[in-house]
């Protein structure tokens, strides 16, 4: 399996570009935000059940799209204090010890355009982050530390793409073709 993890800054455009790049490869898409919304609607965020339950669903996901040889998987995902530093190395752990790949895709913008897409309508679907207050305090709390994210195969700079053109960059960095992974063969 093929597993994308496709990350970067709240607000950069995950989750649009995710659905893109599904469209691309044929790859199922885990937005985190769906595991997140479930357990927040239980227990507080941060909270200890909240972080071992999100934790616990992530990598079962990651671990049964292993298990019933899914093609590909992406995993949009943002930087966050109470993801545990062990999280990134089990997930990475769970794919290839069957012989999978973690690709790693950072996305990143300007700030001046992340701070205009914190504040899209579509971001209240999930309950994202939509404050430019609380984001700029969390960034100067230092919330959005690498959780232990390896060198990534591709960043991307997307201030000025439209998302389609970053899911077709995407592709060809990691070498797919549209509609499925290119294989050695």
């Amino acid at each position: 399996m093929k597993l994308i993890f496709l990350y970067g800054f709240p607000g950069v455009g995950k989750l649009t570009v995710a659905r893109e790049l599904a469209e691309l490869t044929g790859f199922k898409l885990f937005h985190n935000h769906l595991t997140v919304d479930l357990i927040a609607s239980v227990f507080d965020f941060g909270s200890e059940p909240f972080v071992e339950l999100r934790e616990k669903i992530w990598l079962a996901v990651f671990s049964e799209a292993v298990e019933t040889d899914l093609t590909g998987l992406i995993f949009t995902f943002a930087y966050d204090p109470t993801v545990r530093e062990s999280f990134v190395g089990n997930a990475q752990s769970i794919v290839e010890s069957s012989g999978g790949d973690v690709l790693f895709v950072e996305l990143t913008c300007s700030m001046e355009e992340l701070e205009r897409r914190l504040t899209n309508h579509s971001r209240q679907e999930f309950g994202k982050l939509t404050s430019l207050a609380l984001f700029s305090e969390l960034i100067n709390a230092g919330a959005f530390k690498n959780p232990g994210i390896p060198s990534p195969r591709v960043v991307l700079d997307i201030t000025a793409l439209a998302p389609n053109e970053a899911a077709r960059l995407i592709v060809k960095e990691l070498g797919f073709r549209e509609r499925g992974p290119v294989t050695d063969e």
